[in-house]
């Protein structure tokens, strides 16, 4: 079934499994590498630029950025034939007709940027197509979901967010505080993305959308990728679980926002999943519930190509 079915997912951490576990992306024991990810009718991968600023000396994070973006391109030319990296939608079309995987970079945590509004002309000059304000620890940009969770935006985490709007650099807003979510919505900067977060009203993990959240998303023409991550689908989550989040945000006139961010090679699978093999399941599971293939083709594929390409 794989071959009948587009992927474009928002969010996987493999790159950095790749600098620092020595992973091939050509084909891993992980969630996802590229033999698979070359089965589907046609595939977009968001990868992440990640590491725990908790891990690593202070001041160290933007060498670490620099050495996973190295990385990410090493492994692209060691496999130019099975993907190629991608910054439009242009590029991402080129890259289906020739049968390969559409490979676009983010980074999680502007903290690998050292928070500087000034790196992020390099992010640019990279092809990040995503960057999220906040990972789990705290930053001079803003609070988070975990740390110092009622903080917002700073003065610099607004002028951060205005840079990166004006290099066409979307806002990624999973792992940010609620009140930083509210302030950088305030703003109006174009279309926001949640590259891997679920809906809070089923499973109230403070990483998941609130209601109004996943609505303000909408609103600007933005995307939330579905997250199949076990604590933020529900602990001891089934495919009916994870098929009840995306059904949640539909019904809240999501047909154009939701889209997929497994989080893949970054947290423990729900539903008993082993990798992005599994995906056909999702797919099945939501038109064996009625849902015709232009909607399942917007949720897998056309939603976040609108926003990111």
């Amino acid at each position: 079934m794989t071959g009948s079915i587009p992927y474009f997912d928002g969010h996987s951490d493999t790159i950095s499994e790749c600098a620092h576990q020595g992973w091939s992306l050509r084909e891993s024991g992980g969630h996802l590498d590229l033999k698979r990810l070359g089965r589907f009718q046609k595939a977009a991968q968001v990868f992440a630029l990640f590491a725990n600023a908790a891990r690593f000396p202070a001041g160290a994070l933007w060498g670490e950025c620099q050495k996973q973006h190295e990385v990410f391109l090493a492994e692209l030319s060691k496999n130019a034939d099975m993907a190629v990296q991608c910054r439009t939608g242009a590029d991402i079309a080129a890259a289906n007709e020739s049968g390969k995987v559409a490979a676009l970079l983010s980074i999680e945590g502007a903290e690998l940027l050292d928070c500087d509004p000034e790196k992020l002309e390099t992010a640019a000059a990279w092809g990040v197509k995503l960057i999220n304000i906040t990972w789990n620890h705290k930053n001079a940009l803003s609070g988070t979901n975990v740390e110092d969770t009622n903080s917002g935006l700073t003065d610099r985490g607004r002028t951060f967010a205005a840079e990166a709007a004006r290099l066409g650099i979307r806002m990624d807003v999973s792992h940010l505080s609620d009140p930083g979510f509210w302030d950088l919505a305030e703003m109006g900067l174009g279309p926001l993305a949640a590259s891997h977060s679920n809906a809070r009203a089923l499973c109230g993990h403070p990483r998941n959308l609130t209601d109004d959240m996943f609505r303000a998303i909408r609103d600007s023409g933005g995307a939330a990728g579905f997250n199949l991550c076990d604590e933020f689908v529900g602990r001891a989550a089934s495919l009916d679980d994870a098929v009840r989040h995306i059904e949640h945000f539909l019904a809240l006139g999501g047909e154009k926002t939701v889209a997929l961010g497994g989080d893949w090679d970054g947290c423990r699978l729900s539903c008993g999943w082993r990798g992005v093999q599994d995906l056909p399941q999702l797919w099945d599971a939501l038109e064996k519930r009625g849902y015709g293939r232009a909607l399942l083709e917007d949720i897998f594929w056309g939603n976040w190509l609108r926003v990111l390409g």
